[in-house]
């Protein structure tokens, strides 16, 4: 790892004459974590320092907007650069104005609601540019930039099929646990442990088999058991995207069943400052989610802080029994800062998340008797604090990305009066990551990134008797190179390769008690992967894309894959420290059809696995008679697809009718089922729409089915599942209140109190059902302070 680390530090940014950061700022060792924090806020400032003294001539993209039936101008149209991170909105008269931009192609988009969403590639020289532009009304919202991808671009020109969600639909999830919000998306399911556990899975794949980003950042917090959830929350998010299928080329280790990306709202226009007020509360769980937050633009300095909490007693199923030590108490907490020069944009962020989570398990279930929301007995303690810095830099034509987060996430595990000791597990998790590339045009028709990322991560536990993983040290490195051909008008070319190195030293420690000590060997070894992957986007016009993909992914095994040895929670689990790297090949096949009233979307994955790591009950007990269970690998795949349809019969708009369907199947080679593999679903919703009626806004009625069939096909540690339905509700509106729209909502969740168990639920075992009907109110109140 040293050689690594020698090479790491002669390597210069070479392209930029006044920035020249030599890589051994990111190279450490043993660091405190403050000192980390210095050096990622030092080179913060250096960055910033640069941007002023190599300003050049700052160029203007300006316009007027209209309506393109009536010609009508627009007033508060949104035009944002993701570039730059910067946008603005047309003034009364239509016009808008961006300054202080710099050589080079950008992406331009134009967004106001009710309209066709214009997406431009505009290529800036030495002169300003006016673009006038001309909105379509549009009763299905089209085209987006998404940002998850190997190049900012729309949706339409990705050869990752990239699903979005936006705060709309988090709201009308009725769900108090954001994460469940996402099953939204076909092909996304949830491993939960009642609403406030709960795990994504991308077809199938789940845990250490996908990635969760926070704004781009990897989040990095024990995510090996289905019973630790990722720290995050919407709270000041604008959207999720969702890449469904391997990205290793993009993001290395793990992103083998797909990624989970939050963006982050972007700063207000230039001149603004705004806030907004949000609660919602939940019937079953009387427990209750409310943020506050305000942001504003000045002299092209932007900022923002919001906060959060959340309240949940225990939940309460169908025949109205309570499921004990179901509650969850969350708080949050984020800031943030940057600054946009002509050159670049450069912003920091802070996220503090607190979350405090009952366990419902055998031994807290005679203990919790009665229900409430403070946490006494058998509950997870969880804790993340994660810095960041978000940084483009523009050299001539070639855009520089350079990311960098520390992030500290510490994990305790609460008993009771009646275990050993009260304070069972207590880790601290740190991780310190960066990724830099470079995007360069190499002519009008091919683009190149190539970059690299890596990242340092030090396990360590403290004085708890149970050590579910031992302290360790964790390195990577890798490179990667990615070329975009245009081969023609209709056709897209994209195909890349990566490097992957990781290192995984566990020195010799005692994994048992100064009384009753249990040495562990020490362990130190090195996993080197290749993964590329090619694909391409053909549109045979604006409206009508097939995609084909075919991707490589890995992940290495984790730390409790290889050393695992004793209870976690209330099962005995072992690891194995000959497991290789997990390999596997996908393909992806999709079609996408958009009209002015309808939306459909097709596509189909083959996925084949190799040396798939599960973990997996054996015929070995311990001493006490508890089932040992163990870490293993053999080869693997998984197949399904998904389908969605949204159509507005013409000419009725202000009807929405939407379908969606989602299927996979995940077997072993030796023809044994994977576990944690959701059931085949089947959503429809209907949903009626009125822009203005007397005093309202953007009313809506929404009802809409779940249909989820009977899982059939369970893995060897699994049991069968029935077929269940759910239909829930939903209404809401704007009211128009000194000049600020207030929102509020009422949602109905399982209105008929059906009584189930969903096959991802690992409360399944206790024989305790999934939740009964749950009623959200919810009221969200902007205010601006200046405009």
């Amino acid at each position: 790892m040293a050689n690594v680390y020698k090479k790491l530090n002669k390597l210069k940014i070479n392209n930029y004459d006044s920035l020249n950061i030599n890589i051994s700022i990111f190279a450490f060792q043993e660091v405190n974590p403050y000192f980390m924090f210095t050096r990622i806020f030092i080179l913060w400032v250096i960055l910033l320092i640069t941007s002023v003294y190599s300003l050049k001539a700052q160029l203007v993209i300006s316009g007027k907007v209209t309506d393109k039936d009536t010609g009508v101008t627009l007033v508060g149209v949104n035009i944002f650069l993701p570039d730059y991170s910067k946008g603005t909105v047309s003034d009364k008269n239509g016009d808008y104005a961006i300054k202080g931009l710099h050589k080079g192609e950008v992406i331009v988009n134009y967004s106001f609601m009710g309209y066709k969403t214009v997406i431009k590639k505009v290529k800036i020289d030495s002169l300003d540019i006016t673009m006038n532009i001309a909105l379509q009304y549009a009763v299905i919202q089209g085209d987006e930039v998404v940002v998850t991808g190997t190049f900012a671009s729309s949706q339409h020109e990705n050869v990752m099929k990239i699903s979005t969600m936006n705060p709309r639909q988090f709201l009308q999830s009725g769900t108090p646990s954001f994460i469940e919000a996402m099953k939204q998306v076909p092909g996304v399911d949830i491993i939960s442990k009642g609403p406030g556990v709960g795990t994504p899975v991308i077809r199938g794949l789940s845990l250490s088999n996908i990635l969760f980003l926070n704004n781009g950042i990897p989040m990095q917090n024990f995510q090996f058991s289905e019973n630790h959830p990722f720290l995050v929350d919407d709270n000041g998010a604008e959207r999720v995207e969702v890449i469904k299928g391997p990205a290793s080329l993009l993001y290395g280790s793990g992103a083998v069943g797909g990624v989970i990306n939050i963006i982050k709202q972007p700063p207000l226009p230039e001149g603004k400052i705004a806030g907004d007020f949000g609660i919602k509360y939940f019937s079953n769980t009387r427990g209750y989610t409310s943020s506050l937050g305000v942001s504003g633009t000045n002299n092209n300095i932007s900022w923002g802080a919001r906060g959060g909490l959340s309240s949940n007693m225990d939940y309460f199923d169908a025949n109205y029994s309570r499921v004990p030590n179901s509650r969850f108490n969350r708080e949050n907490a984020k800031f943030n800062v940057g600054i946009i020069r002509p050159n670049g944009s450069f912003r920091f962020f802070y996220d503090y998340n607190r979350d405090k989570l009952g366990l419902t398990v055998k031994p807290s279930l005679g203990l919790v008797t009665e229900n409430g929301r403070k946490n006494d007995v058998w509950y997870q303690g969880l804790t993340n604090h994660l810095f960041s810095s978000i940084n483009k830099v523009f050299v001539g034509a070639v855009k520089i990305d350079l990311n960098l987060a520390y992030q500290i996430n510490t994990r305790k595990l609460l008993g009771s009066e009646m275990t050993p000791e009260f304070t069972l597990v207590d880790m601290a998790l740190k991780t310190f990551s960066y990724r830099i590339s470079a995007t360069t045009p190499l002519n009008d028709k091919v683009k190149f990134i190539s970059g690299i990322q890596g990242m340092n991560q030090k396990n360590r536990n403290f004085d708890a008797p149970d050590r579910v993983v031992p302290d360790a040290t964790i390195n990577d490195f890798s490179v990667f190179a990615v070329f975009q051909f245009d081969i023609s008008k209709k056709v897209m070319l994209e195909t890349g390769l990566r490097y992957d190195y990781r290192n995984i030293n566990v020195p010799e420690q005692n994994n048992g008690t100064p009384s009753n000590p249990e040495i562990l060997d020490s362990f130190d070894n090195n996993y080197n992967n290749v993964n590329g992957s090619v694909g391409s986007v053909y549109s045979i016009n604006e409206k009508i894309h097939f995609r084909i993909n075919f991707a490589s992914a890995y992940r290495s095994p984790n730390l409790a894959e290889l050393t695992q040895d004793g209870m976690h929670g209330t099962r005995y689990e072992q690891g194995n420290r000959n497991l290789k790297s997990q390999q596997s090949l996908e393909g992806d096949l999709s079609f996408h059809l958009h009209t002015d009233h309808t939306t459909l979307d097709i596509s189909g994955f083959y996925n084949d696995i190799f040396n798939y790591i599960y973990l997996a009950p054996t015929l070995d007990t311990t001493a006490d008679g508890s089932k040992i269970y163990r870490y293993d690998q053999q080869n693997s795949f998984l197949y399904g697809g998904e389908i969605l349809i949204h159509v507005h019969p013409h000419p009725l708009d202000w009807l929405h009718i939407k379908g969606t369907w989602a299927y996979v199947v995940g077997k072993s080679e030796a023809g044994e089922y994977l576990p944690f593999i959701p059931a085949q679903k089947v959503n429809l919703e209907l949903e009626l729409q009125k822009k203005k009626w007397k005093g309202l806004r953007n009313l809506f009625f929404r009802v809409n089915g779940n249909f989820v069939l009977k899982q059939n096909k369970p893995a060897l540690s699994e049991t069968m599942s029935p077929a269940y339905t759910l239909l829930n509700f939903g209404i809401g509106t704007q009211i128009k209140v000194a000049n600020q729209l207030l929102s509020v909502g009422l949602f109905v969740n399982n209105i008929l109190d059906e009584v189930y168990i969903d096959h991802l639920s690992t409360l399944k075992d206790l024989g305790m059902n999934n939740m009964g009907r749950n009623i959200t109110l919810s009221v969200k109140v902007p205010f601006g302070l200046k405009n």
